[in-house]
């Protein structure tokens, strides 16, 4: 227990300490005492305060919660499927996103003749909305089958078909639309915490801070579906209803993170992992919390990278993602590997 409070304080710390280098690197240096000031609403320098207030501070919020809220996502879909390899975007609600953003996006410009991406803060919204309704319509659609379906794994391979199937008409999509409307959705799909600001990063954080919290309301459950349906059964949980709450809860939050930041890939997969490495249990009580703090600092480690000092505006998340996470995961499981074999 002692060991589990270090590292709960220790990632607090971090992550308090991770969201400062955050205001304080980019493309234009502020010294950390400009920073304070800023804050503190003292700042004489009108750049350098909308750099932090209106994009910086945004985009370190809006990693913690979106770090925070895959990670959870990712915990669930592992415990109920019970596969290491599951993710967010299993069931392919992520791919729902994509899609609901491809009919808006790519055939705006050939059916009303103007590009979304024109638009502004119209065309950003609209692809916010039009995202969560896609997700949300495959969320219903999994939660329908896994009424019909009682095997984890049927359930498993017909989300992933579902993403298939949405890729595919993705995919017909491009082909018949403009150049222009291809790129705006190409670089929709390449996600960014950059989105978000003003009263959509307001509304994002609040909606985060009400969903994570649900989240861990089913915490009893998942660690009673760990232990099998039918130990878990005997003991009298209601396995179709609780993973019926699980998926809602993972999809939900896989939803509106899309919405906001598009499909960020690979923490939702890693973070869970590295969790129980570094905690080394399988109690969703301390897993919960971990999964939580370590998926916020590792988001906002990839932030910190995509918009490093000597680069111009800023890279790909997803391509910071993956290079961040992939050696995490290797380490963790070569690890695992080893102690499993001195055992």
């Amino acid at each position: 227990m002692r060991r589990t409070f270090s590292l709960i304080i220790i990632l607090l710390i971090s992550i308090a300490v991770l969201a400062v280098v955050n205001l304080l690197l980019g493309s234009v240096r502020i010294p950390i005492g400009d920073v304070c000031s800023i804050l503190l609403g003292g700042g004489s320098n009108e750049i350098w305060n909308n750099i932090v207030w209106k994009s910086r501070l945004p985009q370190a919020l809006t990693a913690i919660m979106a770090g925070a809220g895959l990670a959870v996502s990712g915990l669930q879909m592992q415990t109920v499927f019970r596969n290491p390899l599951a993710g967010p975007s299993v069931l392919g609600i992520s791919n729902g996103s994509a899609l609901g953003v491809a009919f808006v996006v790519l055939l705006s410009g050939r059916l009303g003749g103007v590009a979304l991406s024109r638009l502004g803060y119209l065309g950003d919204a609209a692809m916010s909305v039009a995202a969560i309704l896609g997700a949300l319509a495959v969320m219903l659609l999994i939660v329908w089958i896994s009424q019909k379906v009682k095997g984890n794994v049927t359930l498993l391979i017909i989300g992933v078909m579902i993403g298939y199937l949405a890729n595919a008409i993705i995919g017909v999509l491009k082909f018949l639309s403009p150049e222009e409307d291809v790129k705006a959705f190409v670089v929709w799909g390449l996600g960014s915490f950059s989105r978000v600001s003003g009263d959509e990063m307001i509304l994002f954080v609040v909606l985060m801070c009400v969903l994570l919290p649900l989240a861990c309301l089913l915490v009893k459950s998942m660690n009673l579906l760990l232990l099998g349906d039918r130990y878990a059964a005997n003991l009298g949980l209601n396995i179709r209803w609780s993973r019926m709450l699980v998926i809602i809860s993972s999809g939900v939050l896989v939803a509106i993170v899309t919405a906001y930041c598009g499909p960020i890939m690979f923490i939702g997969l890693a973070v869970p992992h590295l969790a129980r490495a570094l905690f080394r249990t399988s109690d969703h009580r301390i897993l919960m919390p971990a999964t939580m703090l370590c998926g916020a600092a590792l988001a906002l480690v990839c932030n910190l990278i995509a918009r490093m000092p000597g680069f111009e505006g800023a890279l790909p998340v997803n391509s910071v993602t993956a290079l961040v996470g992939a050696p995490v995961i290797a380490v963790v499981l070569f690890k695992r590997r080893n102690d499993e074999v001195q055992e």
